[in-house]
């Protein structure tokens, strides 16, 4: 009786003390837990003490509790006017939390290290960082008249609040923010088993030091803290994060800044794969959500040859309405540059082509559909076949090359009506055909540095999902045949392609060619989203 009476104390004790970490997964567990957090700015004068105040009452939610670790999106936590130092674990593990004051530390990163260590979580954030101007000669870049540069910078906190990764962002999107002489690559290993790679926004569409990570290391599971500004018909945030998790085959926890109405939204947790475990677009005002979900761990082996273990828990994603421009804005990608043609959905069911770009580049499309009960004064999308072969034209300093082939929807008959979604003013939207079966195949030349992905996207802005598509692949020394495959009747698709992003310049970009951009038109949509950041 009496050993009875000290197990139930025991038990109250470890209820009662930990409720926090009694969950925490262990290095031999198949899963662990993560969240991310879809979060809304302040809009208040005191923005940080606002967001510092959400973001603690996020990590101490009755959601977060069985977490190991919590991502925060990119640009929600501090500003210019207030930043910080942080420490550099390359040279000195330090604890903001356990520092006498005063420090030379913000008090926001001392809290947010406080929490970590009160909550025993893993927690990544992303915050503008300051840093004392570099003294090596090799720097021969200016530096501010203050002698501080400014990063934007992912801070990783360990369960007892200690900084053990910091990773300044390399790809920048305009943004006014300094970096490295050479890139930095942000990873870390934790008490669960699993080393993780972490990134920021723009930086996920190259080599260096993003696919450097999973090809050269070897990492499985990914961090990435963004504030996206997704683009149809191939750039929408969690169409990305899906495909290149897909593509990678590795998992990737994926954090967005949340202000649908300048485009800025999409978080999302994937699993390679085994596809998408939660994820979430979201309209009008935004959100300051955390989604959550168990992650199979994968396997360190070659990313095409992991042993899959099945996800617990994979979301239904695809319960949001038809979107349209009112509830989101999305800019639109030059699709005026793909070689492509209408899809003439009143001339039978069926369609087959070969469809090249320049004569550089040939994808083959076979179409099957059927055509759906119309409805009175309803509106629908009409679609076209486009192929690409060059430089993806932005506005950033910096650009990548692809090969791509895809089917993407238009509101209209010309190709300036693509890479577009419906006004509300239109009216009931209502598909007028629903693709039985789609398979697009193309040969693509090999290289080290390459990545290729299924694109594809709804009108609820989400990927189809893994189970409704089939992914090919056949590689020798120089090619690669891939092989696309939509094998269930869908009747609201925006996109289906096979999107191959060419990181490797020298050898594919010198052969690659492209037409004059609408460089007005990118300039425009870069102010206009500047504007109401700011």
């Amino acid at each position: 009786m009496f050993r009875i009476e000290i197990l139930v104390i025991f038990t109250v004790f470890l209820i009662l003390h930990g409720k926090h970490t009694e969950q925490a997964s262990l290095p031999t567990d198949l899963y662990y837990t993560a969240g991310v957090v879809e979060f809304k700015q302040a809009q208040l004068l005191s923005k940080l003490e606002e967001n510092l105040k959400n973001y603690i009452n996020i990590i101490a939610s009755d959601t977060a509790t069985s977490t190991d670790i919590m991502v925060f999106p990119e640009g929600t936590l501090n500003s210019n006017n207030e930043l910080t130092y942080v420490p550099d674990p390359a040279k000195e593990l330090v604890s903001p939390c356990e520092l006498p004051k005063p420090s030379i530390y913000h008090s926001f990163l001392i809290e947010l290290s406080c929490a970590a260590k009160k909550y025993q979580k893993y927690l990544v954030i992303n915050l503008s960082e300051k840093g004392d101007c570099p003294t090596v000669l090799e720097d021969t870049r200016p530096c501010a008249s203050d002698g501080l540069n400014k990063f934007n910078t992912n801070v990783v906190f360990d369960r007892n609040g200690t900084v053990i990764s910091r990773y300044r962002k390399v790809h920048m999107w305009n943004e006014g923010k300094n970096t490295t002489l050479l890139p930095e690559y942000g990873m870390f290993d934790t008490d669960f088993g699993v080393r993780f790679g972490h990134f920021i926004c723009f930086d996920i569409l190259f080599y260096t030091p993003t696919q450097e990570l999973v090809e050269k290391y070897g990492i499985t599971d990914f961090i990435f803290p963004t504030m996206w500004f997704s683009q149809l018909p191939f750039l929408t945030a969690v169409q990305v994060h899906a495909a290149w998790s897909f593509g990678n085959n590795v998992n990737l926890l994926a954090a967005g800044a949340s202000f649908p109405l300048i485009g800025s939204t999409g978080s999302g947790i994937y699993a390679g794969r085994q596809g998408v475990l939660v994820a979430k677009m979201n309209t009008g005002l935004g959100e300051r959500a955390l989604y959550v979900a168990t992650v199979p761990k994968k396997q360190t082996i070659p990313k095409r040859f992991r042993r899959e273990v099945a996800p617990k828990n994979i979301a239904n994603t695809s319960t949001a309405p038809r979107i349209t421009q009112s509830d989101i804005y999305l800019k639109p990608d030059n699709i005026e540059e793909y070689a492509s043609e209408v899809l003439d959905l009143n001339q039978g069911t069926s369609f087959t082509r070969e469809l090249c770009y320049n004569n550089t580049f040939c994808c083959n499309f076979e179409l099957k559909w059927k055509h759906l009960t119309p409805v009175v004064n309803s509106t629908y999308y009409t679609y076209r076949l486009g192929v690409f072969d060059g430089l993806r034209r932005e506005v950033a300093p910096e650009s990548n090359f692809l090969k791509n082939c895809a089917i993407f929807s238009c509101v209209g008959e010309g190709i300036e009506d693509c890479a577009k979604i419906f006004s509300s003013k239109v009216g009931e939207i209502e598909p007028q055909i629903a693709f039985e079966r789609i398979v697009i195949e193309a040969t693509f030349p090999t290289s080290n540095q390459l990545l290729i992905m299924p694109n594809s996207l709804k009108e609820d802005l989400m990927p189809v999902p893994v189970g409704n598509f089939e992914w090919h692949e056949k590689i020798d020394n120089e090619t690669q045949l891939v092989r696309f495959v939509l094998n269930t009747t869908t009747d609201n698709l925006l996109t289906f392609s096979i999107y191959a992003n060419y990181f490797d310049e020298q050898k594919y970009g010198k052969n690659s060619t492209t037409s004059p951009t609408s460089s007005l038109m990118l300039l425009l949509n870069s102010w206009f989203i500047f504007k109401k950041i700011f």
